[in-house]
């Protein structure tokens, strides 16, 4: 088995995860020149918005080829994203909601390395036989959509690790580096980040949005929308409005109309913080402060390493 270094080509075995909203070009390439794989989240983009932030990206860093996209499959112009990243030379993909199957074999031809995150370890088999270079092993801890089954990140990598022969990469839960050794000494060869590089300088998350992940407490977060695609809300009015109507057993429709369009990017770039979709993860208690990328990775590097004196470290 390749080790994440070896796969990609990163200084450290870090993956700075693609975010709605929050992980454009500026994040994305702080993280290249930090020594990880910095992530443009295509989520919310139009192709012509993407091509915008890839452009930027490959301006800002001297490691082009540490940026990657990625492309949640459930969207309507997925195939466009694709294409014009790979016009641009991205040539590493993080796919997540939806079949491995349906783009890696074409990717591949390409001459693309190709992650797909899952949330089971059924998921992640179904990866590897689709020919994918890696997957990411997402807990119910994080931030952002989630997988229906609940599993958190300590029973999720050791499963996974056990049914695949492709690296694995852990997240949901991870935001310093005592919670990167935990989930190497689970057989992870890495780790990937989102909650963490929301409060970075570089990040686009409003600066509202950073305030309140600072100020999260421990059960600030809830996983809600369940019957239409789960996901982990800092709790807001928005989020307690949800909470009533599925108490009241409102349908998928009619939670998916409460939900409406934009309101991921009212809450989280627009900074309402009351009627805007806030998504974070759990760990988001333990972030108190809003440094730059490359100070938050060396921090995590120290820390990684401190955790470990005997190894495995970076």
């Amino acid at each position: 088995m390749k080790n994440l270094t070896t796969l990609l080509p990163i200084k450290y075995p870090l993956i700075q995860a693609g975010m709605v909203w929050v992980s454009g070009g500026k994040l994305a390439a702080a993280s290249a020149e930090a020594g990880i794989l910095g992530v443009i989240g295509a989520g919310s983009m139009k192709p012509e918005l993407l091509q915008q932030h890839i452009r930027k990206a490959r301006s800002l860093t001297s490691f082009p080829e540490r940026l990657a996209v990625n492309v949640p499959l459930l969207y309507d112009r997925t195939r466009e994203q694709l294409e014009c990243s790979l016009a641009l030379g991205i040539r590493i993909f993080i796919t997540s909601a939806g079949s491995p199957k349906t783009y890696t074999p074409w990717l591949k031809q390409e001459g693309a390395t190709v992650i797909h995150i899952v949330s089971t370890p059924e998921f992640a088999q179904k990866s590897e036989a689709a020919g994918c270079d890696a997957v990411v092993a997402e807990g119910f801890e994080a931030g952002g959509h989630n997988g229906r089954e609940e599993i958190t990140t300590l029973a999720l990598i050791p499963q996974v690790v056990d049914a695949v022969k492709i690296p694995v990469i852990a997240a949901g839960g991870i935001a310093d580096g005592r919670g990167i050794a935990a989930v190497m000494c689970l057989g992870a060869q890495g780790a990937q980040l989102g909650t963490r590089f929301v409060a970075t300088q570089e990040s686009s998350a409003h600066e509202k949005f950073k305030a309140a992940v600072l100020s999260a407490g421990p059960g600030s977060t809830m996983l809600s929308l369940k019957k239409h695609i789960p996901v982990r809300l800092l709790k807001n009015r928005f989020y307690e409005e949800v909470r009533v109507l599925e108490e009241q057993g409102a349908t998928r429709a009619e939670l998916e109309a409460h939900l409406g369009h934009g309101r991921a990017k009212k809450g989280m770039f627009d900074g309402d913080l009351e009627d805007g979709e806030l998504e974070i993860g759990q760990i988001a208690a333990l972030v108190q402060d809003i440094p730059s990328v490359q100070e938050l990775v060396q921090r995590l590097v120290t820390e990684q390493r401190q955790s470990l004196p005997g190894g495995p470290f970076f």
